[in-house]
């Protein structure tokens, strides 16, 4: 018996998939925006280094006439991440595709697209929320002693920023660019802190609150509700919550401030993501009478803290 197969959908379509799935994907990536961003090149590793230096400390002995100070040496910490793979596919048969009006590819591309964009958006979340710098809502000293009544408010941030910035932590200037993924566009100096919708309710009713309609010229960034202080909020449903944590069982919300530089995100270059759509009849013997096919996403992807100290995840409860 004759066999007979054919390869993936043409470049052009593909093409054309491609764009549908990341579309749908970008929005959802707020944890990732900013991050430091260093890809890796294509045909090279799958490891990535970042290369961080520490501080010199301040020389503050005069210097002896005619005699060379001993100097300084630099220290320098290398902090490796495997940038790893994960996908998922689906399946459509041909009756499907037969027999419904919709654009069923085309539809599936789109809600791959989303399930890439939360996947990616959680596993960084993973990452940063992991992080070792911790303040608890009113002094609780622990997740498991926070109580209902203990709220996110404004001395909880204000404290927050005196840590970052005793920790020396800059503020953020740039972010990863909505329209490309990669590429950085220009904010003002700022702390950035993640935290869940839930969270910007009880923000909303603490004093000293600008929500962004209040902003005037300032632009705000997608998914931004507001500012406190010298930290402007995003929010996001996928922001961390420990369930049943606190005291009484109550769920324990996480909020992030963070400064620049407090993490980096790689992929391997060309391969970020991408949409895989394998027609009818593609597999072979394995589908003797054409009635499979498949469009699937597969990304390289690794999230890494760089530096502990310029991110603080705020552990806190909501109001009822």
């Amino acid at each position: 018996m004759a066999t007979t197969t054919t390869g993936e959908v043409t470049h052009a379509v593909n093409n054309f998939y491609d764009k549908r799935l990341l579309r749908k994907a970008i929005p959802l990536l707020l944890h990732t925006k900013w991050a430091q961003v260093r890809d890796i090149p294509r045909n090279n590793t799958n490891v990535i280094k970042f290369r961080k230096y520490t501080l010199l400390t301040a020389a503050t002995d005069a210097l002896t006439e005619g005699t060379t100070p001993t100097g300084s040496s630099l220290a320098i910490t290398d902090i490796t991440a495997t940038v790893l793979q994960y996908g998922d596919y689906v399946t459509l048969s041909d009756i499907l595709v037969l027999t419904t009006l919709d654009p069923v590819l085309t539809e599936t591309a789109e809600l791959l697209g989303l399930q890439a964009g939360d996947t990616l958006d959680q596993l960084c979340r993973n990452v940063m929320v992991a992080g070792t710098t911790i303040q608890y809502a009113s002094d609780a000293g622990a997740t498991a002693s926070i109580t209902a009544a203990m709220l996110i408010t404004k001395t909880e941030v204000d404290q927050a920023v005196r840590t970052l910035k005793y920790n020396k932590a800059r503020k953020i200037t740039s972010m990863v660019s909505a329209s490309t993924g990669f590429n950085t566009s220009p904010i003002p100096a700022c702390y950035i802190g993640i935290c869940h919708s839930y969270t910007t309710y009880d923000l909303e009713h603490v004093s000293g609150w600008i929500p962004v309609h209040e902003y005037g010229q300032k632009v705000a960034m997608e998914g931004e509700v507001g500012t406190l202080g010298q930290v402007r909020f995003i929010e996001t449903t996928n922001a961390s919550i420990e369930e049943d944590a606190g005291a009484g069982s109550i769920d324990v919300y996480k909020t992030m401030i963070f400064g620049a530089d407090a993490y980096g995100i790689s992929r391997i270059s060309g391969a970020a993501m991408k949409n895989i759509v394998k027609p009818l009849g593609s597999a072979g013997s394995a589908d003797p009478l054409n009635q499979r096919q498949t469009s699937g996403w597969k990304a390289e992807f690794v999230a890494k803290i760089l530096n502990e100290d310029w991110i603080l995840i705020l552990e806190h409860a909501i109001s009822s």
